[in-house]
């Protein structure tokens, strides 16, 4: 049997639960914070107090009081200087480190653009130990880093430190977070960055207000990530969604996964540059230019275009029938493809999904774009603060 709460327990859930709040809403008034949260004033000014002593946010009078009655109630706001984790997005044609504050702004960040492919594990650990030290040295003196996390194009184990397996980047059964927590000189989890962009357009971006959501992420291979009644499905293993590997054409192409005919064989980047004259390099670019191509009547372009369309629309459709979302959020390079195929898409869902699945149906692009995945990995990053905020500190 459980033993109830302590006072402690029960304070430590509030400063967590207050904090948090400002860190997603910005900044936000006691009055706002007494009535979202259902305390009383007495209650939220002394969480307040405690997370002003401890750094974290700071209270002032609000910058247009208005015209009513009595004193203004003061003003919450996150201290984004001085609080901050690291956030790293191991993408496949790119590496990204970003030093992100409390309240989800990107302070500093660094970026190389890379060949898609696979690709060695201890240059892109070298790599990120040089971003990592150079986002510390850039900051201020008197901040101080709460936590680090990674998106990462594999399937990571449930403890967020071993990478599985990742087809699209060659790599396999590595201890990824220990050795980038080394590299690093600081404890790092890892993420999948389908779950980490699903987890950051939730949080900040297209999905935000949506218990229910669907994102896919676009590049060499397909991602997703999947949010069921506001938290973030991940199975029994930690590998759930991986949603690019939903066998749609039994009879189709060779996966890097080892099987035949997954949803990225007809939709990932190869699939809308198969057709006519458009080998060679995968890319964002690529994919710019077949895009480009099927707007200005390339008949091969516009064909290639049409039947990544029709197998979009096929995936999204068995997804809308399994798992019931309000919305589906396009990311990576399907930012690209999906507005230019979006008539198709709706018309495959029309044909296919449930009825009464697909009437409050919404489809967007990633408000947040490439960066879903870092900013997904740095709200990973923020969760060991709002688990016991006053002692993050003092430690």
């Amino acid at each position: 049997m459980r033993a109830a709460p302590t006072q402690e327990d029960i304070r430590r859930q509030n400063l967590g639960a207050l904090l948090r709040r400002v860190h997603i809403l910005g900044p936000v008034s006691r009055a706002q914070l007494t009535a979202g949260m259902g305390l009383n004033r007495s209650t939220i000014g002394a969480l307040t107090t405690d997370l002003t002593e401890a750094g974290l946010v700071l209270e002032e009078q609000p910058r247009d009081p208005g015209g009513g009655r009595g004193r203004p109630s003061l003003v919450v706001r996150a201290r984004s200087q001085r609080v901050y984790v690291l956030a790293f997005g191991v993408g496949v044609d790119r590496l990204v480190a970003a030093r992100v504050g409390l309240g989800g702004a990107i302070l500093d960040r660094r970026e190389i653009q890379r060949p898609g492919g696979p690709f060695g594990v201890d240059e892109t650990l070298e790599r990120l130990a040089e971003f990592a030290a150079a986002l510390s040295e850039a900051a201020a003196p008197e901040a101080r880093c709460v936590g680090a996390a990674a998106a990462v194009p594999a399937m990571v184990a449930r403890d967020g430190g071993e990478l599985r397996y990742g087809p699209n980047i060659g790599w396999r059964a590595e201890p990824f977070g220990a050795r980038l927590s080394a590299a690093a000189g600081r404890e790092v989890v890892i993420g999948n960055d389908g779950d980490l962009g699903a987890l950051g357009e939730h949080t900040r971006g297209a999905a935000v207000g949506y218990d229910d959501a669907v994102y896919i992420h676009g590049d060499v291979g397909i991602g997703g990530g999947i949010i069921a009644g506001g938290r973030p499905l991940t199975g029994a293993d930690g590998c759930a969604a991986e949603i690019g590997h939903m066998v749609v054409n039994p009879d189709g192409r060779p996966c890097p996964c080892g099987s035949y005919g997954c949803w990225e064989t007809e939709i990932g980047e190869a699939a809308l540059l198969r057709g006519p004259g458009r080998g060679g390099t995968l890319g964002r670019d690529a994919v710019h230019a077949a895009v480009d191509a099927a707007s200005r009547g390339d008949k091969d372009a516009e064909e290639t275009l049409r039947t990544v369309g029709d197998w979009l629309g096929i995936g999204v459709a068995n997804l809308v029938n399994l798992l019931n979302p309000r919305i589906v959020v396009f990311g990576g390079t399907l930012r690209i493809v999906y507005p230019a195929t979006a008539a198709q898409v709706r018309s495959r869902i029309n044909r296919t999904a449930l009825a009464t699945h697909r009437e409050h149906l919404r489809l967007r692009t990633a408000v947040l774009g490439d960066d879903a995945p870092l900013h997904g990995a740095a709200e990973l990053a923020f969760t060991g603060l709002f688990d016991n905020p006053l002692e993050f500190t003092s430690s």
